[in-house]
């Protein structure tokens, strides 16, 4: 079972996430709170996953991200907001953040997204991490020296790189393009040092800003 907590100021979110999540046979929703007890929460549920409003009236979505991501053995934390633009999202994707979802994410996708986040998965649409980059004039522009870090990249690491910004897991990815999930193990660890960055998704980002997603669509599905 994948343990679940929902962290929002509006009782009306916190049902009906709860409302659709109990519905899968895979999922617990374990907990459902407001910002200022989520770090207690947390301790005492002990929630593989957490969704935590990035914008809420009692307490600060990134303080409360900040506090999670320091504890001993931190949950996987997507953070809720209403738009795709939202200007925190960056700000709560570099703090360590696996992910964000839209509030009106569909009922039916819901699940499905809680699942990538549990297998370490990155949740964010390419869509909406461009929304995110545009709302941050300068702040997409890949700099010499990170141009470099992807130009480093071998064409398998690439490949895998695009798949890890698509939101897909190490099991996933290895479906995809006919590796062991112990392969792509090897190739995301070795991603991640090329690129010099601490997690899933900030190399997610940065193919984004170098243009890779792009370049994956237009390149056939890898039969390798």
């Amino acid at each position: 079972m994948i343990r679940v907590m929902v962290v929002d100021d509006e009782a009306l979110v916190r049902s009906g996430f709860k409302l659709v999540l109990s519905a899968a046979d895979d999922i617990e929703v374990v907990a459902t709170t407001a910002g200022a007890a989520a770090v207690d929460t947390v301790r005492r549920k002990g929630p593989d996953v957490v969704l935590l409003d990035i914008r809420m009236p009692d307490v600060d979505g990134l303080t409360v991200l900040r506090q999670l991501r320091a504890l001993p053995e931190p949950p996987v934390v997507a953070m809720l907001t209403t738009f795709d633009a939202d200007e925190y999202i960056l700000t709560a994707l570099r703090s360590g953040a696996a992910g964000f979802l839209l509030k009106d994410t569909e009922p039916d996708q819901l699940a499905q997204l809680v699942r990538t986040l549990a297998a370490g998965g990155v949740v964010m649409s390419p869509k909406a991490s461009r929304a995110v980059w545009q709302s941050h004039p300068g702040a997409e522009v890949v700099d010499d020296e990170e141009a470099t870090r992807v130009g480093r990249l071998t064409e398998r690491e690439r490949e895998v790189l695009v798949l890890i910004a698509q939101g897909l897991s190490n099991a996933e990815i290895g479906t995809r393009i006919h590796l062991s999930a112990g392969t792509v193990k090897d190739h995301v660890s070795a991603i991640l040092t090329k690129l010099r960055v601490g997690s899933r998704v900030q190399a997610a980002l940065l193919a984004q800003r170098a243009g890779l997603l792009d370049e994956g669509q237009r390149r056939p599905e890898s039969g390798r």
